[in-house]
């Protein structure tokens, strides 16, 4: 291709291209009409002439706020009468030492997969409270693709795994696997809770990290079912015991009140727009449009078996690497946002949670299209 016709291609390319389309990771793209109503309730919030950032988190402003998510979240995630919903500080890197602190006795065992760096960070906390087998790893290959073959100890407290990798871009499809392990179940579920229909109710723990799926960045979601509470015998610091946050109904201490605002409000997003089922409709029309991209690529080189891929972070590569930098400045000048590898894979990351529209990811399709095409 002349210089003269890519350049020519490229503006018009620019002319037809909206922006800017933001893949990160996380904190990532929020539902466009959750943003325009916080952004309200920043100045005004529900005509009462007071910032939803100087409410009272124990008044009857916040209250409706902080019922309506629980009651959404149950709703989405269809949750027996067992099971609690908490909004709590600190991420889901809390709970890799919180989960084990109330599940695991000293001399207990828990059995743990080690398929992500955030797999391998809860295995390092939970150490610090009891033994710990790791069941399944493939760490022996940068995590790139998930061990479906490992048996598990009948006597664990429990079984923690990592049910879709971030950074990796690998997701665990059939959970069955763990169901019929026979243990209970914990999951953290940060990069693709409510992206998939799936028995919530089969797992006694799930965390996440809300600022993939569920809102903005500041709470953690914790769904736990009250069954497996209050068998470990060790005390437990008063902010660390999930009975207590139960008990409070997460107004234990001051909640992160605008994050949970922006919780609900996404949350409600998801239900009226069809709920999970049609979310999962969604996702996979994106994901299959990127990843078939890929696969039709003589130049971009998708690092994950099929049977491993992630509906929500798509990992490739380019192999030259002075043509992987050429994409990435053109992604940059396309305001294709977030879509640099992160450090320890290299290469490009490309996030679609719910809240990522068909259309960015056609954007984004097109501009690999055109890329490659200006290589030929």
């Amino acid at each position: 291709m002349s210089p003269e016709t890519q350049t020519m291609n490229s503006a018009l390319f620019s002319k037809n291209i909206a922006g800017p389309h933001n893949f990160g990771p996380g904190p990532s793209i929020l539902p466009k009409q959750v943003c325009e109503e916080a952004s309200r309730a920043i100045i005004n919030f529900n005509n009462t002439g007071l910032s939803i950032l100087e409410i009272g988190h124990r008044t009857k402003l916040f209250q409706p706020v902080i019922e309506e998510a629980v009651s959404t979240l149950k709703e989405l995630m269809q949750l027996d009468n067992d099971h609690e919903i908490l909004f709590l500080h600190g991420g889901a890197s809390t709970q890799f030492f919180q989960v084990p602190m109330n599940l695991l006795d000293e001399k207990a065992l828990a059995s743990y997969t080690d398929t992500d760096v955030w797999g391998s960070k809860a295995i390092k906390e939970a150490k610090l409270f009891g033994r710990v087998e790791v069941v399944a790893s493939s760490k022996d290959k940068n995590y790139s693709y998930l061990p479906k073959q490992f048996v598990v100890d009948p006597s664990s407290a429990y079984l923690h795994l990592t049910t879709n990798n971030t950074i990796y871009g690998t997701q665990w499809k059939d959970l069955s696997l763990f169901f019929n392990k026979n243990v209970p179940l914990v999951a953290d579920m940060s990069s693709d809770i409510l992206s998939r229909q799936i028995d919530f109710n089969k797992f006694d723990l799930i965390y996440a990290g809300a600022q993939k799926n569920i809102g903005a960045a500041g709470v953690n979601v914790v769904v736990v079912s009250k069954n497996c509470l209050g068998k470990v015998s060790r005390q437990l610091p008063t902010m660390m015991d999930y009975r207590n946050h139960i008990e409070a109904n997460s107004l234990l201490n001051t909640p992160p009140v605008f994050a949970i605002y922006i919780c609900m409000l996404t949350l409600r997003w998801l239900r009226n727009n069809g709920g999970i089922a049609e979310a999962e409709k969604r996702n996979e029309v994106k994901a299959k449009l990127l990843y078939d991209t890929l696969d039709n690529s003589s130049i971009y080189k998708p690092t994950i078996p099929t049977e491993d891929r992630s509906l929500m972070n798509a990992v490739f590569t380019i192999e030259n690497a002075e043509v992987e930098k050429e994409f990435l400045l053109l992604c940059e000048k396309e305001n294709m946002v977030g879509v640099k590898g992160h450090r320890t894979t290299g290469g490009f990351r490309i996030s679609m949670y719910n809240a990522m529209p068909y259309d960015s990811v056609k954007a984004l399709t097109d501009l690999m299209k055109y890329f490659e095409q200006t290589k030929a």
